[in-house]
């Protein structure tokens, strides 16, 4: 059992209480985080131009952790939870995304469908998640197939090229949506208009070289912090799949969601996103309020709990084997064979 204290299907209960989000806190949580980020873009452009590149370049580290933040906003206006109001999530959803080059409403669409599947090894669409295989699809593959996969799922390729081809490049069409209408074009084609249009300006009133130098390094700094942490909170030891006829959503929200314990301040700068087993219980909970749902039921806070450094482990796991119910590395899929 995913809990050894309640079942699993109560927890949605025990947790309306902490879905009420307060407006003048999530104003003050965009403010934090937008305030910061402008001003550290705005030193490191400074500096860039005087010719202290690599002064500016130390800059964008802090800057991309707030990135990070706004992009943790701009998910909570996803889920309909950071306002009260539909239109004031839908708005400010749509300003984060100029900022993190993420189109709003097409990547609600992908988390949707992330979330509705999550764990289930019959609904795996590929989008909105990371591919992964089982053991026996992985050895049925033709062998420039299997090849692929292993690159794919490779840490370099990972946490290095599959981060700048996410954000700069494959999120620049609607995959998977594309005959779906207008709606996912327009999100796509509007949101990269609107993050060019930004860049223009700013190069305008404070030099191209600057600007491009210091946001490219931001972003890919950041898309690679947010692809780590979304590996980490579906990809570890202990982590649950089944089959739709096995499948519910609370389960699988507990067995395959991790608790990322971060330490402060990186628990702060990711939005709590760490507390990803109660965000798949409740993804109306405002990540503000998270913690205080491990602070009320303390239960949750050893589930699937994941240290800084022992995360590191699970970038290995790359296929799911059904017969031992875990993940499981290349190697100790070859050594089971």
């Amino acid at each position: 059992m995913a809990s050894e204290t309640r079942p699993a299907r109560d927890w949605s209960k025990i947790l309306a209480p902490y879905r009420d989000p307060k407006t003048s806190r999530s104003v003050f949580e965009i403010i934090v985080t937008v305030a910061p980020l402008l001003t550290l873009w705005a030193i490191a452009w400074a500096l860039h131009a005087r010719g202290w590149w690599w002064a500016s370049l130390l800059l964008t580290i802090p800057a991309a952790f707030f990135l990070v933040r706004l992009f943790m906003i701009q998910h909570d206006c996803g889920h309909g939870s950071f306002f009260r109001n539909r239109q004031a999530n839908e708005w400010v959803g749509r300003i984060a995304g100029v900022f993190t080059i993420t189109p709003y409403h097409y990547w609600r669409q992908t988390h949707a469908l992330h979330h509705a599947t999550s764990g289930n090894l019959d609904r795996r669409s590929g989008l909105g998640e990371i591919e992964t295989l089982t053991v026996e699809e992985y050895r049925a593959l033709p062998s420039l197939r299997r090849l692929g996969y292993r690159l794919y799922r490779h840490p370099l390729v990972m946490f290095g090229l599959g981060p700048a081809y996410v954000f700069l490049i494959s999120q620049r069409v609607p995959l998977g949506m594309m005959r779906q209408g207008w709606r996912p074009w327009a999100s796509v084609i509007g949101n990269g208009l609107a993050a060019a249009a930004g860049l223009a300006g700013l190069a305008w009133l404070f030099g191209v070289a600057p600007v491009l130098i210091v946001n490219v390094v931001t972003m890919l700094l950041a898309a690679t912090i947010g692809v780590w942490l979304f590996y980490v909170q579906h990809q570890f030891e202990g982590a649950a799949w089944t089959r739709n006829s096995l499948w519910s959503r609370d389960e699988a929200a507990l067995a395959g969601s991790s608790h990322y314990d971060l330490p402060q301040p990186f628990r702060w700068m990711t939005g709590n996103i760490g507390i990803h087993h109660v965000h798949h219980l409740s993804s109306r909970i405002p990540f503000y309020r998270l913690s205080a749902v491990l602070n009320d039921h303390p239960e949750l806070r050893a589930m699937n709990r994941l240290g800084f450094l022992e995360s590191f482990r699970c970038a290995r796991l790359t296929l799911w084997d059904e017969a031992a119910g875990k993940l499981v590395s290349f190697r100790e899929a070859r050594a089971a064979a």
